[in-house]
């Protein structure tokens, strides 16, 4: 089916999630869970969703992908970056960065996935925005991917992160073909691993809840890739697909459903009740996923592009591109 053909017929979808189509805010709660091992449970843990929070739904701006737009504020501060690669056959989830990986050269990384098949890590460049190489894993989702002491980590199962060594990923990623990489250890198991990602020493991962506001825990990363779960959970918002976190904020990718726009909140640290925090939400193209910073950017991907998606006659934006936009200007919105 031709793209012209597509939209012509496409359903209109009702709204992103966790907004009507109007703009009409919608309270969502879910009830507390018991964290898995390793996690503490605590007063927090307890999710109240109490608040009405909107995400902005007015259009406006320069388009810069298929359409429809998204939103004016989307539409102003994130541009079109690398393509992302292998789309007839995978399904691209988490993104993370890995800085330094050969030398002062670094790396955008994108996890990707087929049913039945191994999953991928991808490595782009951000100076050329050309694909570096790619390696193989055991078959996961790959709902998140980060860096941090030496290791890759990746989500295994629901409940469980991988470990791999940086070292032997950079010899593999140098490699032709696309060679397998084998995980260090047993994964962990923690709350849930929905999505991941890391800040200086802590690695935050926490479940996609489709439902009402999830949660998510810090564990405090070791010098040889364990985690240490620390006491409490944040509250998440709905529909939480990728986390990009910076000293003072919490940046969201939020979706689900290909006939549906996402959203992304901007969400300033410290109070871990999202009915407290201080928080700006706005629309952006559907499927958004993963999420990671580099250079003062932060780095956005889609899995609407790939061959699961860029079809169906009512996905409402196929996007085969990272998108990014200024970190400054994301927290400026708040």
């Amino acid at each position: 089916m031709s793209r012209i053909t597509r939209r012509r017929w496409g359903a209109i979808a009702p709204g992103p999630a966790g907004v009507l189509a109007t703009g009409t805010a919608v309270t969502l709660a879910v009830a507390g869970t018991v964290p898995a091992q390793g996690a503490t449970t605590t007063a927090n843990d307890a999710v109240s969703a109490t608040r009405k929070i909107k995400c902005d739904p007015k259009t406006g701006g320069k388009l810069f992908y298929d359409p429809p737009s998204a939103s004016k504020k989307y539409n102003e501060k994130f541009r079109k970056s690398a393509a992302l690669p292998k789309l007839g056959s995978y399904i691209p989830q988490g993104v993370g960065t890995w800085w330094n990986w050969s030398g002062s050269k670094n790396l955008l990384l994108v996890a990707m996935y087929h049913p039945g098949k191994r999953s991928l890590i991808v490595g782009i460049d951000p100076a050329t925005n050309k694909v570096v190489g790619d390696v193989a894993i055991a078959p996961t989702h790959a709902g998140g991917i980060t860096t941090a002491y030496g290791w890759a980590f990746v989500q295994g199962s629901k409940h469980g992160i991988r470990k791999y060594k940086l070292s032997t990923l950079a010899k593999k990623m140098k490699q032709s073909g696309t060679p397998y990489l084998k995980a260090t250890g047993s994964e962990r198991k923690v709350y849930w691993a929905s999505f991941l990602t890391s800040y200086g020493d802590s690695l935050f991962a926490g479940r996609f809840n489709a439902k009402g506001r999830g949660k998510m825990y810090r564990y405090k990363i070791k010098s040889n890739g364990t985690l240490t779960t620390m006491k409490g959970a944040w509250e998440i918002p709905t529909k939480t697909q990728g986390l990009l976190v910076t000293k003072r904020h919490f940046i969201y990718s939020t979706s689900a459903g290909n006939e549906n726009l996402s959203n992304l909140y901007v969400v300033r640290r410290g109070q871990r009740d999202l009915d407290k925090a201080k928080l700006t939400c706005f629309r952006a193209p559907s499927m958004s996923e993963g999420i990671t910073d580099f250079g003062g950017y932060a780095y956005l991907g889609f899995e609407s592009g790939s061959y699961a998606y860029r079809n169906k006659p009512d996905t409402k934006n196929v996007i085969s591109n990272l998108h990014r936009a200024k970190i400054s200007s994301l927290i400026r919105l708040l």
